[in-house]
């Protein structure tokens, strides 16, 4: 239903001017924590241009961040949305997991800056990143109301690209992401639906695209209003642009990365093609696309591709059979493997066993991934090894999380214990099997994953905020050992 409300509001709001009773909103800064007036358990950050004012009307980012960090991508786009004029609001409340919490969020979060702000309903944008992504593909997909989508290291949830709903996409992407592959190959389904499309690739993990990709992606948006006629043309502003895009596919050129080159310049055609002259974009694509690493690069990047599902296949098998059966965690759709679901009868010691095996198997088989990217000097091959890696760690966290949700803290413990064989310096890992492990009452193993992580902290202050405030660690308060720990005698 709040779907479906969406899609209403977008055609209905009239975009009420801002209740005098609510707070001031800061402009020219971001306002961390926005409460719904309607509802107060909902909150979201919000960023407002320094010149923003209510007599006219704004075009506005919704963002969704997979664990619910608001601030994160407002801080990421808010000096692009300070130069091209752009709200940007980014929810406290969506997280991986939920349909129901995902979908409850971006509903409040509509409801609230449609009843405060001037919002222009004809330049909706939907940001995200990994989860968030998704998020944001069905918002667009659904309502029929978004004039693009900013998707940040993952690609569409639920249908694929349809001509049904038709919006522009801006797609980011790093390099070392294990979801490469995944928005190249959208890259080309995007094409095939008929969406204008960019793909941009950062240097980077699995991750919100830095700012200078969100000043790319905003702007880019403004070009795609122009030539929809959703925003007034700017002939400086389009000259400017066409002008980063050559600089960007002649510095790929100078690099010796002929393919990545070909692939800008292919953009930029599609990208001015009716807002300027395009003939010397269309020159320069026709003649890079001559040279054999060009006409050799997409079988090469299948080939990377290829490598990396068999680097990955038999850890995501492991995973999944730790679990039991079913299917793997769908936020970021890089194991999802159906397997024939298991007898739902108590597990034999037979099959515990068996259980163990798989655990310690699966285990090897990531500590060898591990040593092999780092012992690779290749960069070719180091790039694919790291993103074998990085799927696998992001993996067994979210076979981890839906462990501990459902209370199964013995089977998390063993996941996030996974996690850390994949990254041993990750913090964030070893703070999740620290909890998973107090839970599970292992007293030892949860003060020596604790020490662990506070060696790896780079901010001691949050850590020992953290062993203070996270209720797994209740019954340790008082041991000598923990209290230690948090710098008390």
């Amino acid at each position: 239903m709040w779907m479906l409300a969406l899609a209403t509001l977008s055609l209905v709001s009239q975009n009420p001017p801002a209740n005098s009773a609510q707070p001031v909103l800061q402009t020219g800064a971001i306002n961390p924590r926005v409460t719904c007036a309607a509802k107060p358990e909902q909150s979201y950050a919000l960023y407002l241009p320094s010149h923003y004012a209510p007599d006219k009307r704004w075009p506005i980012v919704y963002a969704f961040d997979p664990d619910g960090r608001g601030s994160v991508p407002v801080e990421l786009m808010k000096e692009a949305a300070e130069r091209y004029g752009y709200i940007v609001a980014g929810s406290n409340n969506s997280r991986n997991g939920s349909w129901k919490v995902e979908g409850d969020a971006a509903q409040a979060m509509w409801d609230d800056t449609h009843a405060r702000l001037a919002i222009d309903e004809r330049r909706v944008y939907f940001a995200g990143f990994s989860g968030g992504a998704r998020v944001a593909s069905i918002l667009a997909q659904r309502c029929k109301c978004a004039a693009g989508v900013l998707l940040n290291g993952a690609g569409f949830g639920g249908a694929a690209p349809s001509p049904d709903a038709v919006f522009a996409v801006f797609a980011a992407v790093g390099r070392f992401d294990f979801n490469y592959p995944e928005l190249s190959e959208l890259d080309g389904k995007l094409e095939q639906a008929g969406f204008p499309h960019v793909l941009r690739h950062f240097d980077g993990p699995h991750e919100w695209a830095p700012s200078d990709v969100m000043d790319d992606a905003l702007a880019w948006f403004r070009l795609m209003a122009m030539k929809q006629g959703r925003e007034a043309r700017d002939d400086d502003f389009i000259t400017a642009q066409k002008t980063e895009a050559v600089a960007r596919a002649h510095a790929l050129e100078q690099s010796g990365e002929s393919y990545g080159a070909w692939r800008e310049y292919k953009q930029a055609v599609a990208t001015f093609q009716g807002l300027t002259d395009t003939a010397s974009l269309q020159q320069a694509t026709a003649s890079l696309a001559q040279q054999k690493s060009v006409r050799e690069g997409g079988k090469r990047e299948e080939q990377d591709f290829e490598e990396q599902r068999r680097l990955t296949g038999e850890i995501y098998s492991g995973l999944i059979a730790l679990k039991g059966g079913g299917k793997s965690p769908s936020s970021t759709s890089q194991t999802d493997q159906p397997i024939a679901p298991r007898s739902a009868v108590p597990a034999s010691h037979g099959e515990a066993q068996s259980r163990s095996d798989v655990f310690h198997q699966t285990e090897q088989q990531i500590v060898n991934l591990r040593e092999r990217a780092a012992s690779e000097k290749n960069p070719e091959k180091l790039r694919v090894d790291r993103r074998a890696l990085s799927g696998v760690f992001i993996a067994a966290g979210e076979f981890g999380d839906e462990s501990l949700e459902a209370k199964d803290y013995a089977r998390a413990k063993g996941y996030f214990q996974l996690a850390v064989d994949a990254y041993p310096d990750s913090v964030g890992a070893l703070k999740e099997l620290a909890t998973a492990r107090a839970l599970d009452g292992d007293r030892k193993g949860t003060l020596e994953t604790l020490r662990r992580a506070k060696e790896r902290s780079k901010d001691a202050a949050a850590f020992v905020a953290w062993l203070n405030e996270e209720p797994a660690f209740a019954k340790l308060r008082e041991d000598p050992q923990f209290r230690a720990l948090m710098g008390s005698p």
